[in-house]
């Protein structure tokens, strides 16, 4: 079963187009990591899928309906950003019991564990903590309510590292102890990258890749070595980067569609064969250029 499925979609904010003709679809109990830079769309297409936005052309459904202003996916989804609108006037103790009255699948007990684990002071009001501990707090909330759709934006904003990576390993001990549904969007795809099981990657508001998180890291493979020798073995291959080193030597990362006899042939020929990781790869086919910033200070 698809929870999320999309057939076209666009979105305008007057003349700038934030999405356009996005098809996708992201199945039921999955881990979804939403990549992109910045102004690639990804908040836009999370607030479509969340009820917030209204699309402009196209079609998206969740749960099998139109999500804007539906009670059944309100009911069913849970968004956590930077900018949750929690209640004012209630501590963070009362804001967790509104919330348990609220979520049919709150796991209290978790929510009280997290909390402590964190070092939370229950009297505090949400709007006077830190960012990085709104975060935090925001994270317990969106982990315990156990939504079948559960959508993390930029959910570390603030966090320092050592919370970042308790946070990841929470989350994926709970969804493999309670499966849903859960997209992450985040810049820090080197970070999430072991807990993905698929990756969406859009570029200007379009779907550039859309693969499970094994294949991602085996979609391109790196040739360094003498240029003309580098020219040769990827001659009629796909290249998303090329990077000069020194006078007579670059680096491609290209398309890993070689044999495994042309990459030992590659090998025999003096070049290096290297692994382009997951996030490399995602920069590389979101830059406007093959070179990266060595183009600016190329001018042949």
């Amino acid at each position: 079963m698809n929870v999320i499925e999309c057939r076209g979609l666009s979105k305008r904010f007057g003349r700038t187009v934030a999405l356009h003709d996005l098809s996708f679809s992201i199945k039921e109990n999955t881990i979804t990591g939403l990549v992109g830079p910045n102004g690639a769309g990804k908040t836009t297409l999370l607030k479509i899928a969340a009820g917030f936005l209204r699309k402009t052309a196209g079609e998206i459904k969740v749960f099998s309906s139109p999500p804007f202003n539906n009670l059944k996916v309100s009911a069913n989804t849970f968004f956590v950003d930077d900018n949750m609108a929690l209640p004012a006037t209630l501590n963070l103790s009362e804001t967790l019991d509104a919330a348990r009255r609220f979520y049919p699948n709150w796991d209290h007990q978790l929510a009280l564990r997290l909390f402590d684990y964190f070092s939370l002071n229950p009297r505090q009001l949400h709007k006077n903590l830190s960012k990085g501990m709104k975060s935090t707090f925001n994270m317990i909330v969106g982990l315990s309510a156990r939504c079948a759709l559960t959508i993390f934006d930029e959910p570390t904003v603030g966090m320092d590292a050592a919370v970042r990576k308790d946070f990841y390993r929470a989350l994926l001990q709970d969804y493999l102890q309670h499966p849903r549904t859960i997209i992450f969007s985040s810049h820090l795809l080197k970070e999430i990258e072991d807990i993905l099981e698929e990756v969406l990657l859009l570029r200007e508001g379009q779907k550039r890749l859309h693969l499970p998180a094994d294949q991602l890291r085996e979609y391109a493979v790196g040739l360094r070595g003498e240029e003309d020798t580098v020219k040769r073995f990827t001659a009629g291959k796909e290249i998303y980067r090329r990077e000069q080193f020194g006078k007579n030597s670059i680096f491609a990362a290209v398309r890993n569609s070689f044999t495994k006899t042309e990459l030992q042939e590659a090998c025999a020929a003096g070049l290096e064969v290297l692994p382009v990781s997951a996030e490399d790869l995602c920069i590389y086919l979101t830059s406007r250029s093959r070179g990266g910033i060595d183009d600016v200070f190329n001018r042949n």
